[in-house]
């Protein structure tokens, strides 16, 4: 997701040491200052814009403070400043490498800090305020006060793999595969299909979308981004065995058939008596059941069970049956496929969201940490000049602090036991989000603050413990903190052709610590892009102004000769610039380049756009236009691949 929001922000006014005597909106002000709240942003049309008052107590108050007026807001921020304690540190502290540095007044205070072993060190005055301790999540208790601290000790860098990197792989949207086996959608069995071709032509990496649990029946919700959990994977990926042989293309991934398809296989399947065991893979499968007899809004639900609480005459037990065995056996597939692809020297890619859908079971389940009442979104910005809303709400960082940021750490490690490598959907998010209060406009909203530091830490530590490699989107505008984190921490930045070799202000070449793409799934497609089908697009369903459309269509116009002027293709067709821009790309210092596999037969229309809800554009249902067999067979489809391959192995050319 891209967010393409500035990142300037007006100096805050002095925080008020009292309640008395001070100016309602320099205390409101003051009041947001302190939570984190932005009272000021560019946004991605270069506007200014001032936050107004009502966003901010809206804002102020999802994050607890006691406000409802301007007239509220010197009284919330006496309140905070009373409940700041001498002695009392923060909710989480971050000891890089394992060095915990702790004040003078917690040590004097008396400090003892319980490993995740359950070993304890007792840490006092006048042995330094320096102390090294292993890796991992550990809870300091300081003083006879009893405030307890989550210490983090990571890794400074995340894991990388040793030597140069210079790999190539394939990007593809899992459920939109078609093989001649295949069912209504793609799955494991078409993903070990994809990943042995690409291994077979020289490459070394597949990635996925999420392949994360959606709401697979009706209403459907296909979006991948828009997970039912983070903790938990989607029914839909499993192999299930030939079931039939695709004669050829269809029009629309059918989920609500492939989903009965899935329901029908498990239905005689024993449920090993394990699963009952395992608390929260029960408490989700009954949370699926409890939906099915109550309704999908838990909102709705009777207070006991929206509070948490399900009885057994509100689960439906055939449903919980289902998912208990379905996490079951994607586990074991996951790790199965994982181990034939480690073989082959193929790693794995798979993706974490942002956030959750509101009505999924994280939501549901860990209601404190998530803001009610508030949508992540972005700002205005020339490619969405209403704004954005991604339909979910965000987590209150004041909330994930006082857990340990241990749901991060969850939904890290899920994804990182199976994969090679992990990409982390806008990752600006652990430094900032664009919350829009319910029922205010787009351009209504204001960024929040996160603790960056501690949730990179969260990162690297689960990147050491899996061996798996960190990808960071970092598209669009991006705080300045956030860039030079990538770099400290070793994480693999992103490079899209389709911004940054086309800008105005020249091109830039991927570097070494970028994974390079011709675009996205958020993108066209790169024959959609030269076709400019995306704006005609964009028109149709509101997102850009018809007054914009010769403007824009110009613009378009001109990226394209400046990408011809650059790549100096044989010719200007679409063929032969696909093919320059992959030697381009492959030439270059970049860690990975990983083309979207429909770009490879020049597809036009793209599997998504942004914007666009489902009931005006099949978002995330439209299947590849080939069978794999027949695009494994492709000559033209060979020859890009072979492009690629010769100019990833060859020599750099950095200009």
């Amino acid at each position: 997701m891209v967010d393409s929001g500035a990142n300037t922000r007006a100096a805050p006014p002095p925080i008020p040491t009292s309640a008395d005597h001070v100016p309602e909106t320099t205390a409101l002000h003051a009041l947001a200052a302190a939570l984190g709240v932005d009272t000021h942003y560019t946004d991605g049309l270069g506007n200014d814009v001032w936050v107004s008052d009502e966003t901010l107590i809206r804002v102020c108050a999802s994050l607890g403070a006691p406000v409802d007026r301007p007239e509220a807001a010197a009284n919330a921020l006496a309140q905070m400043h009373r409940g700041n304690d001498d002695l009392r540190l923060p909710p989480v502290l971050v000891a890089w490498d394992g060095e915990l540095q702790l004040p003078a007044r917690a040590l004097a205070a008396g400090a003892l800090l319980r490993l995740e072993s359950g070993e304890t060190i007792e840490l006092r005055a006048g042995a330094g305020h320096h102390a090294n301790v292993p890796l991992g999540y550990h809870t300091l208790t300081v003083g006879e006060t009893g405030n307890q601290v989550t210490v983090i000790a990571a890794p400074v860098q995340a894991f990388r793999r040793a030597g140069v990197h210079r790999c190539w792989g394939i990007s593809a949207q899992l459920a939109a595969l078609r093989s001649q086996r295949s069912r209504a959608v793609g799955d494991l069995h078409d993903l070990e299909i994809l990943g042995r071709w690409v291994r077979n032509e020289g490459g070394e990496l597949v990635t996925v979308l999420p392949l994360l649990p959606t709401f697979n029946t009706p209403p459907v919700e296909p979006s991948p981004y828009s997970p039912v959990s983070r903790l938990f994977w989607s029914e839909l990926i499993l192999d299930l065995g030939p079931q039939h042989v695709a004669t050829g293309p269809v029009s629309s991934l059918d989920v609500g058939v492939a989903h009965a398809e899935v329901w029908a296989a498990l239905a005689g399947r024993d449920c090993p008596d394990a699963l009952w065991h395992e608390p929260e893979l029960v408490r989700y499968a009954e949370f699926r059941g409890a939906q099915a007899r109550l309704g999908r809004n838990w909102r709705d639900w009777p207070a006991t069970a929206r509070s948490g609480v399900l009885h057994e005459e509100q689960v439906d037990p055939a449903v919980t049956r289902f998912h208990l065995i379905a996490q079951a056996f994607a586990r074991t597939q996951l790790a199965e496929l994982g181990h034939r692809f480690d073989a082959l020297s193929l790693r794995l890619g798979l993706d974490l969201t942002v956030g959750v859908h509101p009505d999924g079971y994280d939501a549901w389940s860990r209601q404190q940490l998530f803001a009610s009442g508030m949508s992540v979104g972005a700002p205005p910005d020339p490619g969405f000049p209403s704004g954005q809303d991604w339909g979910f709400g965000p987590m209150l960082p004041n909330a994930a602090r006082a857990d340990g940021h241990r749901y991060f750490a969850q939904s890290l490690a899920h994804q990182m036991s199976v994969a090679g490598s992990l990409r982390i959907d806008h990752i600006m998010s652990l430094a900032r989000l664009y919350w829009i209060p319910h029922g205010m406009g787009l351009h209504e909203g204001t960024y929040v603050s996160y603790p960056a530091e501690e949730q990179l830490a969260v990162v690297t530590l689960e990147s050491y413990r899996h061996q798996c490699e960190v990808v960071g989107e970092n598209l669009g505008t991006v705080p300045d903190e956030i860039n030079h984190a990538l770099q400290r921490h070793r994480i693999w930045g992103m490079y899209l052709a389709q911004f940054q070799a086309t800008g105005t202000e020249g091109a830039t070449r991927p570097g070494a610590d970028d994974v390079a793409l011709i675009g996205s799934h958020d993108t066209p497609t790169f024959a959609g892009w030269l076709r400019g089908a995306d704006i005609e697009d964009r028109v149709a369903h509101g997102l850009l102004d018809p007054a914009q459309l010769s403007a824009t269509v110009e613009q378009r116009e001109q990226a394209i000769v400046r990408l011809a002027a650059l790549l100096d293709p044989t010719s200007t067709d679409a063929s032969a610039l696909l093919h320059a821009l992959l030697r381009w790309l492959g030439r270059s210092q970049a860690a990975a380049v990983l083309p979207w596999i429909e770009d490879l037969w020049l597809e036009v229309q793209g599997v998504n756009l942004p914007g666009t809800p489902a009931s005006v554009r099949p978002n995330w249902q439209r299947p590849m236009g080939r069978l794999l067999e027949d695009v494994m067979a492709d000559d033209e489809v060979l020859a890009c691949l072979r492009t690629l391959h010769e100019a990833r192995t060859g020599p750099l050319q950095d200009s």
